[in-house]
């Protein structure tokens, strides 16, 4: 097992050194562990630890592929937790509960602004995508699943508190705020890392010492999208792999000459699970909107716009709503350079591809902001900005029309 590296260092390197040891540098996730929970009736699904632990669902949730290496040995989140991390606080930097692995009256029964019940907390394994070994009372350890990211609950008991939703993005997720609370991050790291806000996280800063946060996505709707990540790096699989090595610092391999990266340990406890992981992944359906929430007969305006006078259909083509999969072979994404839609190129830049895809649109309702960098707060926005890009002279009823149909998708 190779020795995590320094996080204050690795930020510190130069953008020309970017070969990463073997744990990497997370910025993703979560020092802090749990929130609120209220009364709430047990019923335990079958991916709780101790299930199938080669499942899909039980690696996505409560898989850390080893990260504790880098969250525990590096950069001690077990002792930011028991003496700062209070349930009341974790709820308000975007931490979830899954109300089904707590019994009955919780609530009534414990402390909301004691760091003990966020330990209790963990115990119960009730932390969306965080993973906590107890002894006795004495936290030992923490480590990070995909699902810290990737997964909300539906607030049915209280707000943060309720049943797990895979797939859908953390927009509540503080990641930078969190990560600020290691004690192994000197002041001019955690600036950065306060820096990015709510939904919003760099699975790059860490390889190059530039601070361009993302919107984080969702993972749902995967299904017949190869290549998902903002510019296209490689299959879905590809982004597993890369967030699990480098970003959570998950005891993996991975490696990418295009970026100059290069991580090998042994034994490897991400590759094999990756097929299961995706399979999964590929079973979350993109949630439908609201009933009542889409107006039926403007949208259906708004579809003829789409795929006529505003010529969105030329690249977001049906059922995918993309042409990443209309380049020259089934392994080569089509892309687009950042001026034929009039995107920030500073992120593609930072890439293997140095291009943009084409993003899938899929729930568009469930995940505001949009585009790669969140400089769209709203639907509206989005049209806005390809009205003045294209020159297209959309009226205010047309775009009006266009969102609709957005919405509806």
């Amino acid at each position: 097992m190779s020795k995590p590296i320094d996080p204050a260092a690795a930020a510190r390197k130069p953008a020309a050194r970017r070969v990463l040891a073997a744990s990497g540098f997370t910025l993703s996730a979560l020092a802090a562990a749990v929130a609120l929970a209220l009364s709430a009736t047990p019923a335990l699904g079958d991916a709780q630890p101790g299930g199938n632990r080669h499942s899909g669902q039980y690696i996505f949730r409560f898989d850390t592929f080893g990260d504790e290496q880098l969250w525990t040995s590096v950069l001690r989140m077990h002792e930011v937790i028991p003496a700062a991390v209070s349930p009341a606080t974790a709820l308000a930097v975007g931490l979830k509960v899954d109300a089904t692995a707590l019994p009955r009256n919780f609530l009534a029964k414990h402390d909301l602004n004691d760091p003990k019940t966020t330990v209790e907390l963990l115990r119960r394994n009730a932390v969306v995508g965080v993973v906590g070994k107890v002894k006795g009372r004495r936290l030992v350890s923490v480590g990070i699943t995909c699902a810290l990211c990737h997964s909300t609950v539906d607030n049915s008991v209280a707000p943060g508190v309720g049943r797990r939703l895979d797939g859908w993005p953390n927009l509540d997720l503080n990641p930078g705020a969190i990560i600020a609370l290691s004690p192994a991050l000197p002041e001019e790291v955690k600036a950065v890392y306060n820096s990015w806000g709510p939904g919003r996280y760099d699975p790059r800063f860490n390889i190059d010492g530039i601070n361009g946060p993302l919107v984080i996505p969702p993972a749902y709707g995967l299904a017949g999208v190869p290549f998902e990540t903002f510019t296209g790096d490689g299959p879905i699989s590809y982004w597993n792999n890369y967030v699990a090595v480098t970003q959570m610092g998950g005891h993996g391999s991975f490696s990418d000459p295009r970026l100059g990266i290069s991580i090998e340990q042994t034994p490897d406890l991400v590759t094999p699970k990756l097929p299961a992981l995706l399979a999964y992944q590929l079973r979350q359906p993109a949630p439908r909107p609201p009933e009542g929430s889409v107006n039926a007969g403007a949208a259906q305006r708004g579809a003829a716009l789409f795929n006529g006078t505003a010529r969105c259909g030329t690249c977001h083509i049906a059922p995918t709503y993309t042409d990443v999969q209309n380049g020259p072979d089934a392994d080569t994404p089509l892309l687009h350079d950042a001026a034929e839609t009039g995107m920030d190129p500073g992120y593609a830049r930072r890439t293997a591809t140095g291009r943009y895809r084409t993003t899938p649109l899929r729930a568009l309702w469930q995940h505001p902001p949009y585009f790669h960098d969140g400089s769209a707060p709203t639907l509206g926005a989005v049209v806005d900005h390809y009205d003045t890009h294209f020159a297209l002279g959309l009226t205010p009823e047309q775009k009006a029309d266009l969102v609709e149909f957005l919405k509806s998708l």
